[in-house]
């Protein structure tokens, strides 16, 4: 019987399979060990354009919308009642203090002025009469020819006439100023507005006849929001000189050349839109400015002095607050955690975390790390420009 050799377990189906596993597995390792010995690629450095930091003076200045109003604005009255006789203006003309406006029908008035005139030489006759009695009744009571009543009695009577004297030359003083009444002029130097009745109206006292207003100066209304009044106040008790100063903006965007003055600030705060009415006295010599216009206010609210302001997009934030990349001496970055005052002009004003000689990454931050390499691509000139201050 022939005997049976059996085949080595290695070279069974199964095992087969393990060592061509095994084999594969050793393939990837030495692979890998080989990959190991060669030397890791260089990331390329970062390119970025910077800008260095300096000190420099510039002014916190907001715009708001405001409305034009005249300096004066009067409102021209009848005085007395009567009939409108005539206008005598040019509606809408520049008139002078004292130019006649209107005129309403004096006849009835020249005639109680008459009557008044009348009354008053009628008063002072009496008192004449009054007088001589006086005097001769001062003679007769020396000499015991009349009473010590009868003399009381002239004495009354004098003193009578005087008054009636003094009443008609009132009634006289009236009736002239009335009479006066029935030419209506300008209170003041300014521009007409329409005629309010037409002549032939009747008129009451009080009708309003027309409005003048002056325009050589005119007032701007501006309201200011609660945080910005807090800071226009404090700037306005350090410095008057700052605070009151206002420029206009005109509906063309071009700007009113004539600075104006803020000379009224409300004691209060609105409780329904939460802010504060200012007014500020503009000249108007050239009629530019028209009451009823809508302008922009420009004001300094706060004048910074020795500050350090960096471009806004040069600043980001992280979980710990607001950063920025500074450049160091070897061409590499750091995060800088900063302290941030007010946006002016569209650059953040620095209050901490700087220096002023430091470069600061202005483009091109997205990806730095701390530490990292990186490549300034603008030049020397354009690293040192800062951009103007608001208010140069």
């Amino acid at each position: 019987m022939q005997s049976f050799t059996p085949v080595p377990t290695l070279f069974w189906p199964g095992s087969l399979a393990r060592l061509i596993a095994v084999m594969a597995i050793s393939g990837l390792l030495v692979a890998c060990a080989d990959d190991s010995s060669e030397e890791p690629s260089q990331r390329p450095a970062a390119q970025v354009t910077v800008q260095e930091v300096t000190r420099s003076d510039v002014e916190l200045t907001r715009e708001y919308p405001a409305r034009i109003r005249g300096a004066r604005e009067v409102q021209v009255r009848a005085r007395i009642s009567g009939v409108l006789q005539e206008r005598v203006y040019r509606e809408g003309a520049q008139v002078e203090e004292g130019d006649l406006l209107f005129i309403i029908h004096p006849e009835p008035l020249e005639i109680v002025a008459e009557q008044a005139k009348a009354f008053r030489a009628n008063a002072l006759a009496e008192l004449r009469q009054a007088e001589r009695e006086w005097d001769r009744a001062q003679k007769l009571f020396e000499r015991g020819v009349i009473s010590a009543s009868e003399r009381d009695r002239l004495i009354s009577q004098l003193e009578f006439a005087r008054a009636g004297l003094a009443e008609a030359e009132a009634r006289l003083d009236e009736a002239r100023l009335n009479l006066s009444y029935t030419q209506v002029r300008a209170p003041m130097d300014g521009s007409t507005s329409l005629e309010v009745l037409p002549e032939g109206s009747v008129l009451a006292v009080g009708a309003l006849l027309t409005t003048i207003t002056r325009q050589d100066i005119v007032h701007v209304l501006f309201a200011l929001p609660e945080k910005d009044a807090a800071m226009q106040r404090a700037a306005q008790l350090k410095d008057d000189s700052v605070s009151g100063t206002v420029r206009l903006e005109l509906a063309d965007d071009s700007e009113y050349p004539l600075p104006g003055k803020v000379d009224f600030t409300s004691s209060s705060i609105d409780s329904a839109t939460g802010t504060i009415t200012l007014r500020a006295v503009f000249d108007n010599p050239e009629r530019q400015l028209i009451p009823g216009q809508f302008v922009r206010v420009s004001m300094v609210l706060r004048q910074f002095n020795d500050e350090i302001l960096v471009p806004t997009g040069a600043v980001g934030a992280d979980a710990d607050g607001p950063l920025v990349w500074v450049v160091k001496d070897d061409e590499t970055v750091e995060r800088r955690g900063v302290v941030l005052g007010p946006v002016i002009n569209e650059r953040q004003l620095i209050s901490e975390g700087l220096q002023p000689g430091e470069r600061v990454v202005v483009n091109g931050q997205v990806g730095l790390m701390p530490g990292m390499s990186v490549v300034v691509t603008n030049s020397d000139a354009d690293q040192s420009a800062t951009g103007p201050a608001e208010g140069e």
